[in-house]
C-alpha cells in the first residue's frame, strides 16, 4: 500500500496499481528494452505479490497510520514478495529474474535473519534463471533491471506526491538512469513532463485510490488522472 497523508485523511494506492503505472512509463521508453515483452511484463507486474495484502488496510497501532510498503511488517511482506516472484516465474522466468533482482536489492544490506534468508534464496533463484537465458538476454539484464528501478521511481513519485507537487524528498532532484538524469516538471495538477524527455510519446493513466479518515472511517474511492507529455 502506498500511503499519502492529507489534512484529515489518508489516500491509499494499491502497490499493483502503482506497478501498472510503472509499466506505462516503460512501454513508452525511448530506446526499447530487449527482450521487450518480458521486460515490460516485469515492470508492470513487479508488485503483483502485494495484491492480497492490499485488500485490507493494516493500521500501525504505534503511529496511528496505515502501514505502507515502507514499514509493513517484515514477515508477511517477505512472504508476499516470494509468492509474487513464484507467480511471475511460472509465467515468465526472465521477468521473474528482473523482479527478484529488484526485491533482493531492498534487503541486501539488512542484518535481520528473515531478510538475509530471503536475499540468499533470491540469489539462488537468479542464478538458476540466468542459467536458462540466452547471451543477449544476459547482456541486457542489468540495463533492464535499471529501467525497472527508474520506472518504479517515476510511478512512486506520482503516487507519493500530491498532484502538482514535488515534496517527497527522495525525488526532489529527479531520477537517474544509466548516467542520465531526468527532472520532473508539473505543468499543472494533472500534467507532468520530464526534462530532458526520455519518452517516445505522451500517454494518460488513471490511478484508483481509497481514502480513509484519520479516525479510520472509510471515506470512499477516487481516481487520480495523469497526463505525461513529451514537450
Amino acid at each position: 500500500m502506498i500511503v499519502r497523508e492529507g489534512t484529515g485523511s489518508y489516500v491509499l494506492i494499491g502497490q499493483h496499481d502503482h506497478g501498472q503505472v510503472s509499466g506505462e512509463f516503460a512501454r513508452r521508453w525511448r530506446g526499447r528494452p530487449a527482450p521487450f515483452d518480458s521486460t515490460l511484463y516485469a515492470i508492470a507486474n513487479h508488485d503483483v505479490g502485494w495484491k492480497k495484502l492490499d485488500e485490507t488496510v493494516r493500521w500501525d497501532e504505534v503511529t496511528g497510520r496505515p502501514h505502507s510498503f515502507v514499514d509493513y511488517p517484515v514477515g508477511p511482506k517477505l512472504r508476499a514478495y516470494g509468492e509474487g516472484l513464484d507467480f511471475l516465474e511460472a509465467r515468465d522466468p526472465y521477468a521473474a529474474c528482473l523482479c527478484s533482482m529488484h526485491y533482493s536489492s531492498f534487503v541486501r544490506d539488512s542484518e535481520g535473519a528473515a531478510e538475509m534468508r530471503f536475499f540468499e534464496g533470491e540469489v539462488r533463484r537468479q542464478e538458476r534463471l540466468e542459467g536458462g537465458m540466452s547471451e543477449a538476454e544476459l547482456e541486457n539484464l542489468e540495463r533492464n533491471f535499471r529501467l525497472l528501478q527508474t520506472c518504479d521511481d517515476l510511478s512512486l513519485f506520482v503516487c507519493l506526491n500530491k498532484p502538482g507537487e514535488n515534496a517527497y524528498p527522495r525525488y526532489e532532484n529527479g531520477f537517474e538512469y544509466m548516467g542520465a538524469r531526468f527532472v520532473p516538471v508539473w505543468e499543472d495538477r494533472r500534467t507532468l513532463r520530464l526534462e530532458p524527455n526520455p519518452l517516445s510519446r505522451a500517454f494518460e493513466v488513471v490511478i484508483p485510490y481509497l481514502e480513509v479518515g484519520k479516525d479510520r472511517r472509510p471515506l470512499g474511492s477516487g481516481r487520480q488522472e495523469l497526463r505525461v507529455v513529451t514537450s
